[in-house]
């Protein structure tokens, strides 16, 4: 029962958190910056959120540091926001799970080309269909 509970209390902050870091204006926080997974401890006291920043190290650092910069109004507008007991304390980590994956479908792409068959994994797709 309290898994299911901490998953709810997972979502509704990340889905708050998400919509108060698009409406940052901080310069260090790029547009193409999402919160990909929040993990809140059943004490409420933590939350690790995982940021995936498209751009290069540089761009990433600079936005981990603006998102730490701004993790007490981030904290105060999810405590309005989402009806908690208390409001964790928000600890922002990079994720770089899109990336990795966007780099997983260029080295496939690029070994079907060396194949001499483009778009190979595409058709396949679309015969199991």
């Amino acid at each position: 029962m309290a898994k299911h509970r901490n998953e709810r209390i997972n979502e509704e902050v990340m889905r708050a958190t998400a919509d108060i870091v698009r409406e940052l204006k901080d310069p260090r926080i790029p547009v193409m910056t999402s919160i990909v997974r929040v993990e809140v401890t059943p004490d409420l006291k933590f939350a690790k959120v995982y940021v995936s920043v498209m751009g290069d190290a540089a761009v990433q650092a600079d936005c981990l540091k603006g998102l730490k910069s701004a993790a007490g109004f981030i904290r105060r507008e999810v405590g309005r926001r989402v009806l908690l007991r208390s409001t964790p304390e928000f600890h922002f980590m990079l994720d770089n799970s899109v990336e990795h994956g966007a780099h997983i479908a260029q080295v496939l792409r690029q070994l079907d080309m060396e194949r001499g068959q483009p778009g190979a994994a595409q058709d396949a797709g679309a015969q199991e269909e």
